[in-house]
């Protein structure tokens, strides 16, 4: 095992030790208690139960099969979660099959990124996550089920999804993808469209059609995003079936998959002999593990604030550190878009999950002793691929090295020697920086600022060709608790040009950017946040800032008395605590949580 990992993995262990041991006190005393619908009155099991048939209720009635709860992200607007409207029949099917039942417990709103990039909608995104933990926990409260299996892919839901499953720990739980749509026009193609938009060189209609080109079909968008970066994480944690991330929907495989899922789950629920609740299979080296996934794959940055609320709900605390030092000793082992031209197929093609964690096992770069939820013990059946021969399914060792070294490097002849993903420090505060995608000669820049409050104004002043010299972009009042904390996505193309035509440019901001973070520098996530008076509300315009990606430095070159003398300016940017449903969010947004503290108000959060 590499010295840095074990290191980091004792530090996570001994600062959780008393957060743990609490979170599985709770969790020992749920389980003692058995399958919980057999404390359930008669007049509340016989609701919990009306619909099924006589046989299931004698089953159930008497705790002799077990009970799958389904939650489910289903809606048919977005492409990601449009496959699993056949998943429940397909699951009930498998499950009774196997000896059980299966029941769809509830469902949890999924909304898109890429629909409210830029709009107003957007600024509820980042509570989604924690609206969707809290309606896994409705879900699950009839108290009816000995296992759960949980249909999410996207942004907010996979992360709201496993901190609701980690509030039910004693249960059983196994993750069901969707999978990604097939290729269209290629990334890099829909990037040059959006960037001669944002110049005025192309229409609405032809960056229309381009985009329709890319985004065509039921599945996850084929960039790796924070969308792919979940299927990923919670491949790599041990919480699907090996090798099932990303194949297609609609396909044989896909559908064998999903009952392979349904019946899996049966067989770790305390009414067997392998019993395996979530709380002991997502452990300290399991988060690690998906730390490690997301250097070594240049990951979206959204899992630094996502990642730690997961944790903290298992009673695990991380921190930004974590994510730095791994990152000095995780290479960088997979180009794809954005950080290379190649899409998640190509990934997939070139070895996909099970060549990345066979290379990461073979050089002490991974947990491989965690418990999964596959058929064996620990993470080296993950190096396996899923096949059909004759409609049966069954897996087999997957590539011994890639099968296109520009999509899958190894760890001897890695993309970069680091994962790329900094902790961002100075007298502006703390964030993160993912230079995986930053070309070398772009990632220290000392410029002007210019500071803003609202993005729109940010290409306001593009189209005004103001922006057209080296400058920093400050975009500031964008944390939480500020207005939900939106991506700003909408700026990538805008930066994107200004770099292209040769100025020195970057972003510090207290907002996020895209899990699709791309080629122009930047320091996001900054705390403390603008609106709690953080010192990013000082920087005026001109102040000389100085970017360093490289060592994780980010300082305004301002004499320290005279910054620290000055007034945080106050917020210019109004109307974003109303309309569109943002008015419902308002006491998420006052009692939200840093950046670094998973930017929630969930109960798991001093």
């Amino acid at each position: 095992m590499h010295p840095v990992l074990e290191k980091v993995t004792a530090d996570v262990v001994e600062r959780s030790r008393e957060s743990r041991a609490a979170y599985l006190a709770r969790i020992d005393a749920a389980i003692a208690n058995g399958p919980q619908r057999t404390n359930l009155p008669c007049a509340n099991l016989a609701h919990g139960f009306a619909v099924c048939s006589a046989v299931e209720k004698d089953a159930l009635s008497h705790a002799v099969k077990p009970n799958v709860g389904i939650i489910s992200a289903y809606n048919d607007m977005l492409s990601a979660h449009e496959p699993y409207q056949h998943y429940p029949e397909l699951i009930k099917q498998a499950v009774r099959e196997a000896g059980g039942v299966a029941q769809f417990a509830g469902g949890v709103p999924a909304m898109c990124d890429g629909v409210t990039q830029g709009m107003p909608g957007m600024e509820l995104s980042l509570f989604s996550r924690d609206v969707i933990a809290l309606s896994t926990a409705i879900g699950l409260s009839h108290n009816m089920f000995d296992a759960a299996l949980y249909l999410g892919v996207c942004d907010k839901i996979v992360p709201g999804l496993l901190i609701g499953a980690l509030s039910f720990g004693h249960l059983p739980a196994v993750f069901v993808p969707a999978g990604p749509m097939t290729t269209g026009i290629s990334n890099k193609e829909k990037s040059r469209a959006r960037q001669k938009f944002a110049e005025g060189k192309i229409g609405e209609k032809e960056l229309l059609e381009s985009e329709s080109k890319s985004y065509h079909s039921p599945g996850t968008c084929t960039f790796y995003g924070t969308a792919n970066s979940n299927q990923m994480m919670v491949e790599i944690m041990g919480l699907h079936l090996p090798g099932s991330s990303f194949v297609n929907p609609y396909t044989p495989l896909r559908d064998e998959l999903t009952k392979a899922a349904a019946k899996q789950v049966l067989k770790f629920t305390a009414l067997g002999d392998d019993f395996r609740p979530i709380a002991h299979v997502i452990n300290e080296k399991a988060i690690i593990n998906a730390i490690i996934g997301l250097l070594a794959t240049g990951g979206s940055t959204n899992h630094t604030i996502h990642l730690i609320a997961i944790a903290r709900a298992a009673g695990i605390i991380i921190n930004w550190d974590d994510f730095d030092n791994l990152s000095k000793a995780i290479p960088l082992l997979t180009k794809i878009y954005p950080n290379g031209p190649a899409d998640v197929n190509q990934f997939q093609a070139a070895g996909g999950m099970g060549l990345l964690i066979q290379e990461l096992l073979e050089h002490g770069l991974l947990h491989g002793d965690i418990l999964t939820i596959g058929d064996q013990r620990g993470m080296a059946q993950y190096s396996q691929v899923p096949t059909l021969s004759d409609g049966k399914l069954g897996w087999e060792p997957g590539p011994a090295s890639s099968l296109d070294p520009e999509v899958i490097s190894s760890v001897e002849h890695p993309f970069a020697g680091g994962g790329g993903l900094h902790v961002m420090h100075g007298n502006l505060g703390r964030g993160v920086s993912k230079i995986s995608a930053v070309a070398e000669k772009h990632q220290v820049v000392t410029a002007p600022a210019m500071v803003f409050d609202d993005q729109l104004d940010v290409v306001a002043a593009f189209k005004r060709g103001e922006l057209e010299k080296d400058v920093i972009v400050v975009l500031r009042f964008q944390g939480p608790k500020a207005n939900g904390m939106p991506e700003l996505h909408k700026l990538t193309p805008v930066l994107g040009v200004l770099q292209d035509r040769g100025f020195h440019v970057a972003l510090v901001t207290d907002g996020r950017m895209s899990g699709a973070s791309g080629k122009v520098p930047s320091a996001i996530h900054m705390w403390p946040e603008c609106i709690d008076g953080g010192p990013l509300a000082k920087v005026r315009d001109g102040d000389i800032i100085a970017l360093n990606t490289q060592t994780g430095e980010v300082n305004v070159q301002v004499d320290q008395a005279e910054f620290d003398a000055r007034v945080p300016t106050a917020n210019s940017a109004t109307g974003h605590h109303f309309g569109m449903g943002r008015e419902l969010f308002g006491a998420m947004r006052a009692k939200a949580s840093t950046s670094e503290t998973g930017a929630t108000n969930l109960f798991f959060v001093d």
